[in-house]
């Protein structure tokens, strides 16, 4: 592939600038959430073995020398099974509703199926149109298919995995990448911004996130829960930061520390599952605490102090009301 920067310098010499929204789709649990990680340098979304793991379209920005881009970390494309899994859908509407560019994530270790077959058609609908006399897809925007987890197969297999991925659509590109490994992430990188069109830079250059540091958080809690209790853990997790108390700055009696409280309610639906997440004489709180302590202190900006409270919010994950105070 020519390297298209060489055909589009400047009259001044210079490379032109690029910026733009680049939105990261795929199957639940195909690495997104691991490669924006890995593009960033930095964690900015929750990664995790357990499918539907993101639940907000987190936006991450990578800024180089000369380009900016915002990656929006989508919730897995998915067949709905709750009120939450249908706004976990509209999330992914509204994050593809204004995009200059897609990245469609197929994981290298698994057979195309039915989930990006669907992906794939809802993209068509939306970003492409069909020459009548070749039968091709005309793409509004550059469509990348980056071929995730390559570090599962060798190299006969990944050849053959490649060619399969570039016969089922007209990709603008196919970029194979182990995000896990940071094999090829550089390549990513380079390939994306290749296709971006120029624009003006829209961030300083030391902002990684668009995310509020309430938002950042709950989801590291969230993260860390994923990480302590693994299997254990009820997949109707939900996390609000309900209020960061800083020193000089609030009448909580408990700053006078001189550290910055971070107040976290975390919801269960059920009685049951209070116990599982606190723990025996609340080890996983603790666990949690000591797990997070560095980035939150480097989020709030000060030495900070989580206070975790797990409460029950009744089947939440289907009650309108409870969705919308939860965030959803």
């Amino acid at each position: 592939m020519t390297d298209s920067k060489n055909n589009e310098q400047q009259t001044d010499g210079k490379e032109p600038y690029r910026s733009g929204f680049v939105a990261v789709v795929g199957r639940p649990n195909v690495g997104k959430s691991t490669l924006i990680n890995s593009l960033i340098g930095t964690q900015i979304a929750i990664a995790s073995s357990r499918p539907e793991t993101t639940r907000k379209a987190i936006r991450g920005i990578l800024t180089t020398d000369n380009a900016q881009l915002v990656l929006v970390d989508t919730p897995g494309i998915h067949r709905p099974r709750t009120l939450l899994g249908q706004r976990l859908n509209d999330v992914v509407d509204e994050s593809l509703s204004d995009v200059d560019e897609i990245a469609f994530l197929l994981p290298a270790d698994q057979e195309i199926g039915p989930g990006d077959k669907r992906i794939l058609s809802r993209l068509r609908s939306e970003f492409a149109r069909k020459d009548e006399k070749t039968g091709k897809f005309i793409w509004k925007v550059p469509l990348i298919a980056i071929v995730t987890k390559i570090d599962e197969l060798n190299r006969q297999e990944l050849m053959a995995k490649l060619i399969e991925i570039s016969q089922f659509a007209d990709f603008t590109d196919v970029v194979p990448v182990s995000a896990l490994e940071r094999d090829n992430v550089a390549e990513v990188k380079r390939v994306l911004v290749e296709n971006m069109p120029e624009g003006p830079q829209m961030y300083p250059d030391d902002q990684i996130t668009e995310e509020k540091p309430e938002d950042t958080i709950a989801e590291l809690v969230r993260g860390a829960f994923l990480e302590e209790l693994d299997d254990e853990l009820p997949h109707s997790l939900a996390v609000v930061v309900d209020s960061i108390d800083r020193p000089g700055e609030s009448d909580n009696p408990e700053t006078e520390d001189g550290k910055a409280h971070v107040l976290v309610s975390i919801y269960v639906e059920r009685d049951s599952q209070k116990p599982i997440i606190i723990g025996h004489r609340a080890e996983h709180l603790v666990q949690v605490k000591k797990r997070l302590r560095t980035a939150v202190n480097r989020i709030v900006g000060q030495k900070s102090k989580l206070d975790l409270h797990v409460k029950v919010a009744k089947g939440w994950q289907s009650d309108p009301k409870q969705l919308e105070r939860l965030g959803f």
